[in-house]
Order: C-alpha cells, then structure tokens, then sequence
C-alpha cells in the first residue's frame, strides 16, 4: 500500500503551467477571429439617459457595432426574471433600458478589431443624462433600512436581560465598502454559433455560470458551454455573470463574431461587487465572573435598489459564545450602488469585528484576560440550537496559539508592554473566529485507460487555493493510483456537474464526490484483476488484493499486474465511472463550523501613530488537512488580507457624484510584502471531522481571515489606549 497523501505538501501540479505562461486565463485564450469590445461607462450615479450618440464612433476605421439599450438584443431574462437562490430581486440588466442605477455603469458597448480601436471608439460616444441626487452613504440612511426577505434575526432566550449584570458595555462599530481586486480583472470570450452559446470566462462557478445563462438567454443544457480552466484570484467576486460578460455575449449577438471584453481596474471597484459597508451596535452583560448573561447585535449593511444582498454578519455572534439570553436583528440599506457581493469570510469577516472587539472591550471592563473570558463563555454546543458540534478544538486553538505567542506572559495592562529599540509602542490583542462548514452535491466522472493513467474531472473551479493538486491527493489515496498517474480537470461546464469555489466547502463537496468515485473504480478494477484471462495473481479473491505503484498485486505475494494490463485482459478500452455525493443538511443532526484564534502583536510610531503589525500567531480548526502547504498559504493569504482591512482598504465614496473615488492600486491601499510581518506562524490542530465527509476535512478559505480584524484593532488598544470601532483603523483615528 502506497503512503497515504492527504496531508502531504504536495507542490502544485499546475505549478509549472502557471509560472510558464502555459496556463490560459479567461482574456487569454485564442478563439479565431475574435473582436474586442470597450466598456462606455456613466457618468452620473442616478437619473436616466436623455440621448445617446455613436455616429463618430461608428465611422472610425475598424468599428463594427456599438451596442446599447438602443439596439440591444432581447434578453429573455430580462423580460421573465425568475427569482435566484443567492440575491433576491432583478439582476442588473445590461443595456435593457435608459435608468443610471448607480455610478460607473456600462451604458455602451463599442466593438473594434484592436482593443485600442475599441476604447477609442468607446471615448468618442457622446451620453446625456437626466441627473437625480444620489444616496450612496450608508450611515445617513440607517433611519430608512428595511428587513431582507432572507432576514438574520433572531431571539435567545427571552431576548432581554433578566436582571442587572455586574457590567455591560453598548458600542457602535463600523467597516468600511471593500473590494476584492484580484490580480486578473473580470473579462469574457463570447461567442455564438446560432443559438449555441460558448463562453471563455472568469467564474468560480462554472455549473452556475451555465445555469444562469440558461436562464437568461432561454436556452436548453447543451447549447451553452462556459470554459474557466484557471482563475486569477477571485475570492467571491467571480460568483456571478457580471456586466462585462454580459456585454460580450450581446456584442457577439450583434456583430456575429466572437468578442472579447475586459475589465480596466476602474471597473474592478464598481460593477463586479464588493464588501457592502456596515454600521453595527453591540451590548454585552456579564455576570462579575465574566459569564455572559445577554447579548444584543444590531447590524446594517447596504445593497443595491435592484437587488437585496445579505451576508451572514450575524452568524459569529450567534454561533460563537454560550448565552442565555441574545437579541439578533439585521437590515439593509438600499443604495444608489451596484450590488455587493461575496467577500472572503462574507459576513463573517466584517460581523466578528464587532463581536470581538466588544469581547475585548468587555474583558477590560471586568479586568479579566481576554482569553480568559472566552474560555469562560465556550460554547460546548451551538448556542444558537443546542445541535453538538460536527466536531470543535477550538480549546486546542486557544491552548496552541497562546503556547506559540507566550500570551501568558502579556500585561492586561494598557501601555504595560516595553517599547521597541526604535522607541515604538507594542501592544498585543487576541480574537476567535468561526465559520459555517458544509458540503453541497457534487458529481465527479473517473476514467482508467490503458495506459495506467487516471483521468478525475469535476466542473469545480480552482481561484488559486490549490483545488488541482488537493483533488489529485484525494484521488490518490482513493483510488490507490501514484500521483504521477492522475490528471484532474476542472473549469468546464461540460463536466460533472459541481458546487462554485465559495463558502469554503469545495474540498468536502468536490472532494467527496471524488473520493466516492475513485474508491468504488478501485474496487471494481480489484474485482476485474481477479478475473482477468491469464492472470499471474492465481485465484486470489479480489479482498485479498492490492494497488501499490501501478499495479494489483496479492497481499501476501509478490506477483502483480499493471492495472493497464487488467483492461486490455478483459478488453476494455476504459474504466469509466460517474457519481454524485449527497450534500449534508446544514439543518442536520450536527452543526458543523471551522474555528480559529488569532493573536497579534502590533508596533505604533508615538509620534506617527503608523500601525505595524509586527507578529501573527494564527491556530486553526479546521479538520483533517488536506495539503499543508497549500493550506498554509491559504492562511497567509488570509492573513494579509486582514492586515489590508484592519489598517488601510476603503473604498472612499464620494456621495456628492456617488462614484469611488480611489478607484486603483495607487490610492486604494492594500498590503505590500513591507507591510507584512516577518513572523507569521500558522498551526493546524489538524483533527478530522467525523461527520461532514469521509476525508475529515472542514472549510479552510475562510476562516483565517474571521476575527483578525479585531485581533489588530485589540492589540492597537493594548499598545495606545485609543479603542478604535471604525476600519481601517488610520493614523488619523490614533491622533
């Protein structure tokens, strides 16, 4: 038997593809005579289009079209919207009408045979407008939120306190709108071929994709393919067909060629979605031992007009402490903006901010340990149903992290810490993150040929956090196969039908599907071996055989057969199987959750007030590990990203014009490798989940990120005094 290799570091096996340019992203693959279209944007937030002119457009040397709600195709959808499982409302129909729903909206498309044609075809279409004032600030519209159709709330208890706690705190806390900004922008290939649509696209989805394009252009199953092989990095923002593939597909409607478009960075802040901004009030009471007695968390977030998107900014705060007694409520804003969408951790990542914090602010109010009063509120089943846990080390987290970051050693009190050489003040903070972990129904297809190698496909997506190489693993160790015999294939819709990569549950759902597969193709190529015409391996029951570098072989024996060998005996040209593996109700019998603590040390200028976050201690939970070495970038990954909202991303809204104002990597601000600690340790408690899959594992992509917003925030209290409830937290909050 072969060494197992779930868990194993693994090296990416697209590695090499990528690193060499071999690897083809959306806007890069070769589709005979394609054209390029250039996006016409808005320039108002709200109102209508009075008139739209494109005849200098049209007349320059190389245009073919100029699309708009002029001379748009029909767009069944549009016409017949059908209601979506994910954002309740009316999608955003491109080119559908003369409205300006929000700032930076396509109005226009222009297609050329050169993009710089394009664009300067684009340039010369000459929009009017019809102006309203928009409403684009969330803060100053809270008075006119409304309850989501998918509405969070919910009551503990008898939702109140039921006597006077030794001590309570009631704050506000605020993040600010956020965007993903992936390396590779949104773009499209789109291509007709009579009623057969074929897309080259940037999606974490690709089944979905197919799905809602079905819907959208009333199309059956086999006329629409959407290709997604490699994606640039996504993290919810490629959930969803957005304006920019939208527009290809109509443009190759009208010009009757393939049409290529793709995003500028300017269009990465306004139309693909974002981290929706929220205002949020939390009260906690506790006993004087530090027992929780009641809690309550108010939270708003924004949507669009057109569209109600909710995230689960709740969920840390229920899920996350034993409480007897907890008032839950959510709401949305509606805006004069686009429609957020997912974000790494959506929900989770901007909820437990506020959750977090309070916790901290509350340890001090009682003079208590910061770990200690999360201890002392554990929850040893989920609080908010009192269903056990699928499994929970989040003990073994906090034992873990704090062992690794010498927290004991840590002062309570503010200002204790000595400074730095260099004169800076050091403070140390901690937080707990939590997030939901499921598994969704995926089909996977196995086919064994001749030659020994073993071809696993699953039309999965992989946005970077390894899903090739992680499926290899698993398909590995199922089917008994070396890794150097095994091709996964992703990014197609024609294949098995699967799950998009979000919600952090791509390796139970995928990896179920392909672990089934591969196991009963193992089983049946045993049962082949042993009765195979002329086989060396005697009457050996297929029980007592084995799969060890290639081959069956006897387990008590030294005889074998190539497993290539056992098809062409029974004249086979393939083994080929399909399966689907059930989802897990989320409603089920368990509760299943990933788990972190997260300990920070920050250094703060005196005079300055710069924050550096100068080490990261990061435990998880978050069952079996698949590969730690991609998982440990993942966690990097997540990491960074933190850093990047604790200290310095917001997208800055100007709510005179409502557009974003920072719209590029010069002034909106993310982490550079100067900004990043030279200590980052990430430990793993790396105990499988008995429940949610066979492989033992649970949601990893998030849950690094869950809660070490607040970590910073703590740790800036701990170093200056200065509580801050407002990301990013800037030097000008510190003065």
């Amino acid at each position: 038997m072969q060494a197992p290799l779930i868990g194993q570091p693994l090296r990416r096996v697209e590695g090499r593809l990528k690193v060499t340019g071999q690897a083809r992203f959306a806007a890069e693959h070769s589709v005979p005579g394609v054209v390029y279209g250039a996006l016409v944007i808005s320039t108002i937030a709200k109102g209508r289009i009075t008139h739209l002119d494109a005849a200098e457009a049209a007349r320059l040397p190389g245009v073919l079209a100029v699309v708009s709600h002029l001379n748009s195709p029909r767009v069944p959808g549009y016409d017949n919207p059908q209601p979506d499982k994910r954002v309740d409302g009316q999608q955003f129909r491109v080119f559908f009408d003369d409205k300006i729903h929000f700032g930076h909206q396509p109005v226009a498309l222009a297609i050329a045979d050169t993009p710089e044609r394009a664009r300067q075809a684009a340039h010369l279409v000459r929009v009017q407008y019809a102006a309203e004032v928009p409403e684009t600030d969330l803060a100053a519209h809270l008075g006119r939120a409304i309850k989501p159709k998918k509405a969070d709330d919910s009551t503990r208890g008898a939702g109140a306190p039921a006597g006077p706690a030794a001590v309570e705190i009631n704050h506000e806390y605020r993040t600010q709108l956020q965007v993903h900004n992936p390396m590779e922008t949104h773009s499209a290939i789109a291509q007709w071929q009579g009623n057969n649509l074929t897309v080259w696209n940037k999606t974490q989805a690709p089944t979905l994709a197919r799905q809602d394009l079905m819907k959208l252009f009333a199309l059956p199953e086999t006329a629409v393919q959407v290709h997604s092989p490699y994606v640039g990095g996504a993290f919810g923002g490629s959930s969803r067909i957005w304006p920019a593939q939208m527009a290809a597909i109509l443009g190759a409607k009208v010009v009757g060629r393939p049409v290529k478009v793709f995003n500028q960075r300017e269009d990465e802040f306004n139309m693909v979605g974002y981290r929706p901004a929220s205002v949020q009030r939390v009260r906690l009471s506790a006993q004087a031992d530090g027992t929780l007695v009641h809690l309550e968390h108010e939270a708003f977030g924004l949507t669009s007009r057109y569209e109600q998107f909710t995230e689960r900014i709740l969920h840390p705060t229920r899920h996350g402490y034993r409480c007897p007694s907890a008032k839950l409520s959510y709401s949305l804003v509606p805006l004069d903006m686009s429609t957020p969408c997912w974000t790494r951790g959506p929900g989770e990542t901007t909820g437990s901010f506020a959750i977090e914090s309070a916790m901290d602010e509350l340890a001090y109010a009682l003079k208590l340990d910061p770990l200690a009063l999360r201890l002392r509120n554990f929850a040893e089943r989920d609080p908010a149903d009192d269903r056990p846990w699928s499994s929970n080390y989040l003990r073994e987290c906090y034992a873990l992290g704090s062992e690794k970051f010498n927290w004991a050693r840590r002062p309570q009190a503010v200002g204790a810490l000595p400074s730095t050489p260099q004169g800076w003040l050091v403070g140390q903070g901690m937080s707990m993150g939590i997030y939901h972990a499921s598994r969704a129904e995926c089909s996977a297809r196995a086919r064994l040929l001749p030659d020994g190698t073993l071809l696993v496909q699953s039309a999965t997506a992989d946005a970077g956090p390894g899903t090739y190489t992680v499926m290899t693993q698993i398909a590995a160790d199922a089917s008994g196969l070396p890794v150097s015999a095994i091709r996964f294939e992703l990014g197609d819709s024609s294949l098995p039908p699967a799950p998009g990569q979000f919600g952090s549950h791509t390796v139970a759902s995928v990896g179920a599907a392909v672990h089934q597969v591969c196991t009963t193709l193992r089983q049946q190529l045993l049962q082949l071996a042993a009765t195979a015409p002329g086989t060396p391996l005697g009457k050996a029951p297929a029980a007592e055989l084995t799969l060890a570098g290639g081959a069956v072989q006897v387990a008590k024996g030294f005889q074998n057969l190539p497993v290539g060998e056992v098809l062409r005996r029974h004249n086979l040209p393939a083994l080929e199987l399909t399966e689907k593996a059930p989802a897990v109700n989320e409603k089920g019998p368990y509760s299943g959750y990933s788990f972190n603590a997260s300990f920070v040390e920050v250094h703060v200028h005196p005079l300055t007030r710069e924050v550096r976050v100068a080490r990261v201690v990061s435990a998880i939970d978050a069952g079996r590990v698949m590969n730690h070495q991609t998982a440990r970038s993942q966690v990097y990954g997540a990491i960074t990203w933190a850093i990047g909202l604790a200290l310095m991303e917001e997208a800055v809204v100007d709510h005179h014009l409502g557009r974003v104002t920072n719209h590029d990597l010069a002034n909106y601000h993310v982490p550079t490798n100067a900004d990043l600690p030279t200590a980052i340790d990430v430990l793993f408690v790396d105990k499988p989940d008995p429940h949610l899959d066979l492989m033992g594992a649970k949601g990893l992509g998030e849950i690094g990120i869950v809660g070490l917003t607040a970590a910073i925030a703590n740790a800036v209290y701990h170093a200056t005094g200065k509580r801050v409830r407002e990301l990013p937290i800037t030097p000008d909050k510190l003065l």
